[in-house]
C-alpha cells in the first residue's frame, strides 16, 4: 500500500511515533556513515526465546516505518554478546556438568554442549540466526568475539582506556562498597586460563594501550585492551558499542532503564551521541514472573509455532509493547483468531484506519487477502469433542459445513488444523472437566434438545444462535452469559468456548443432541 508521508506521519501507531524520533535525530545530526543504524542485542548464554525475537521484530517495525518517512538507507544489526564470560550454567541445556567446567570463559571459548558447533556461543548464535532467517528478517549479524578480535572496536577501546577513571566515576555510585573497591570498566582475559576476570586494574597505560592486573595465579600481567585481550563490563560495553558502530536506535526492556541512563553518560564521555530508544515492558510467565533465558520459564520459538501461526506471534509482539503481558500457551489461540479478524477487516478500511491496523505493520503495508472459513477457537472445540483423533476426522466436519473446502484448496487452514490438534491434545483435553447441570440448566437443556430435534441438518449457525438466546431468556437465566457458560461446562468440559450456534452448525445437530444426552445422563448419575 502506498501512503503519503504526510498521512503516515500523522498515525498514532507506536512504530510511527518511534520512527519520527529517528527522523528528528537525522535532521539534528545527519549520520556521517551515510545510513541509519538500528541495533538489537542478544545475550547467548541461554536458549533464544520469544522475547529475543520480539526485540528484532519490533525494531524492524520501526525501521520500516522510518523508511516510509525518510530517504536515508538503513541497516539493522543483530549483535550477540558472545564474548561474555559464562556466570552460571543454564538449566535447559544438555551436558551441564561439562559446561560447568568452563565458568568464566567467553561463550565462544566453551565447547558446544549440543555437539553441533565449534562452541556454545556459536551454537546459540546459529539458533538465533536460523529463526531470524526463517522469518525473513533483513539484518546484519555481528559477533562480539569477531568485533573485538578483528580490531573493529580497537579505536573505541583505546578511548575507554583514556577515559578509564572518568567512566569509573559514572558507575561507582551505583555499586556497593565491596564492589566499588575492585570495579573497572575493563575486564582482562587471563592469558593463562582464558577466563574473563573481575579483578582490579592496577594500572592503565594509555600510551601503550595496555592495562596491568594480577592474574589468577597471583602474577602481575600486562595485556592490550585491543585485539580481544580484554572485554568491557557490559554497561560500558553497551556504550562502547554505540560509539564504535554509531548506533542510531536501540530499544530495551524496562529492567535496563538504569543501564541505558549510565550507558548514555559513558557514550557521551567517549564522544558519541546515545541512540534514540524505546523502553518496552517485560514478558511474564504463567505465574507472573519475569521470563529468564537461563530458567527457560517462557515459551520457546518452536513451541509457539507448534501451536500457532507466525502471524499470531507477530501480532502478540506488536500489541501494547509498554504493557506487561503473560507469554504463555493460553495466549496463542486468541491471537491466532484476532490476527485473522484484523486481516479480514483491512480491505474495507480507509487509508487512515489501515495505517492504524496492526496487519499493515506486520506485512509492511501489503497484507494478503485471506479469509478463513472457520476460526481457530472453533477448530479447538471441534477437536475437543472429537477427542483430537485426526485431521481427517476434523476435515469431514469442516467440509460438511463449508462444501468444497479441503486441505488442497485451503492450505493455510490445513496448517491451522494441525496446530489445533496439537494444542487440543496438549492443553485442552488434559484440562477438560465436565460437570453435571443444575436443575435450571437441566430444564433448559431438555428444552434445547427438543427444539434442536425439530431442525433439519444444515440449519445455519445464526438460526441456532437465536434459538439459544430464546431458550436462555425463557428459562430466566439472570445473565445469558451464565447460560452459555453452562453449555460450555456441561457439553464441552470447559468454562468458555466458541459462538455456540456456529459450533452446532459445524458439529451437526444430531451429534449435538448426543452431547446433550450425555450431559443429562451425567446429571442423573450425579444425582
Amino acid at each position: 500500500m502506498t501512503v503519503s508521508r504526510e498521512l503516515f506521519a500523522r498515525s498514532k501507531a507506536w512504530p510511527v511515533l518511534e520512527a519520527l524520533k529517528v527522523v528528528e535525530r537525522v535532521r539534528r545530526r545527519p549520520p556521517a556513515k551515510g545510513y541509519v543504524l538500528f541495533e538489537t542485542g542478544y545475550g547467548p548464554s541461554g536458549l533464544p526465546h520469544i522475547g529475543t525475537f520480539g526485540e528484532v521484530f519490533r525494531t524492524t517495525l520501526v525501521r520500516r516505518a522510518f523508511a516510509r518517512l525518510h530517504d536515508l538507507p538503513t541497516e539493522l544489526v543483530a549483535f550477540s554478546d558472545d564474548m561474555d564470560g559464562l556466570r552460571k550454567v543454564p538449566d535447559n541445556i544438555p551436558n551441564r556438568e561439562m559446561v560447568a567446567q568452563y565458568l568464566g570463559r567467553p561463550l565462544t571459548s566453551i565447547p558446544d554442549p549440543f555437539g553441533t558447533h565449534e562452541s556454545f556461543g556459536h551454537h546459540m548464535n546459529a539458533r538465533l540466526k536460523a529463526f531470524l532467517d526463517d522469518f525473513g528478517f533483513s539484518y546484519t549479524f555481528l559477533s562480539a568475539t569477531e568485533c573485538y578480535k578483528s580490531g573493529r572496536f580497537d579505536a573505541t577501546l583505546l578511548k575507554v582506556l583514556e577515559h578509564h577513571d572518568e567512566i569509573r566515576e559514572v558507575i561507582l555510585p551505583t555499586l556497593g562498597p565491596e564492589r566499588r573497591a575492585t570495579y573497572s570498566p575493563i575486564l582482562p582475559i587471563s592469558p593463562k586460563t582464558g577466563r574473563v576476570l573481575q579483578v582490579p586494574i592496577l594500572e592503565t597505560r594509555p600510551a601503550s594501550g595496555t592495562v596491568i592486573f594480577r592474574d589468577e595465579d597471583g602474577t602481575l600481567t600486562e595485556v592490550p585492551v585491543t585485539g580481544g585481550h580484554c572485554k568491557m563490563q557490559w554497561k560500558c560495553d553497551w556504550a562502547m558499542r554505540w560509539v564504535a558502530l554509531d548506533v542510531d536506535y536501540e530499544m530495551s526492556g524496562k529492567d535496563l532503564i538504569d543501564s541505558v541512563r549510565l550507558g548514555s553518560k559513558i557514550c557521551r564521555i567517549l564522544g558519541g551521541e546515545p541512540p534514540e530508544g524505546f523502553t518496552y515492558e517485560l514478558f511474564l510467565d504463567e505465574n507472573g514472573q519475569k521470563i529468564s533465558k537461563s530458567k527457560g520459564n517462557g515459551l520457546t520459538i518452536e513451541e509457539w509455532l507448534r501451536y500457532g501461526t507466525r502471524e499470531s506471534l507477530a501480532l502478540f509482539m506488536y500489541k501494547e509493547p509498554k504493557a506487561a503481558k503473560r507469554l504463555y500457551f493460553d495466549v496463542i489461540p486468541r491471537h491466532v483468531d484476532e490476527y485473522q479478524q484484523l486481516l479480514e477487516a483491512y480491505p474495507e478500511q480507509d487509508d487512515e484506519k489501515k495505517i492504524g491496523n496492526p496487519v499493515f505493520y506486520i506485512h509492511d503495508g501489503d497484507p494478503p487477502v485471506d479469509k478463513m472459513p472457520i476460526s481457530y477457537s472453533m477448530l479447538l472445540n471441534l477437536a475437543s469433542v472429537l477427542n483430537a483423533q485426526s485431521a481427517e476426522l476434523l476435515w469431514s466436519y469442516i467440509s460438511r459445513y463449508v462444501p468444497g473446502v479441503s486441505p488442497a484448496t485451503h492450505p493455510k487452514l490445513a496448517r491451522l488444523v494441525e496446530h489445533a490438534l496439537a494444542y487440543c491434545r496438549d492443553f485442552v483435553l488434559p484440562a477438560r472437566r465436565f460437570r453435571a447441570p443444575t436443575a435450571l440448566e437441566r430444564e433448559a437443556l431438555c428444552a434445547l434438545r427438543a427444539r434442536l430435534a425439530e431442525l433439519p441438518e444444515g440449519t445455519d449457525g445464526e438460526t441456532i444462535q437465536n434459538l439459544l438466546y430464546e431458550i436462555g431468556r425463557a428459562h430466566r437465566f439472570a445473565n445469558l452469559r451464565d447460560w452459555f457458560k453452562a453449555l460450555y461446562e456441561t457439553l464441552l468440559g470447559q468454562s468458555e468456548g466458541p459462538r455456540f450456534g456456529t459450533f452446532v452448525a459445524i458439529y451437526g445437530i444430531r451429534d449435538t443432541l448426543a452431547l446433550i444426552d450425555q450431559a443429562l445422563v451425567r446429571e442423573a448419575e450425579a444425582a
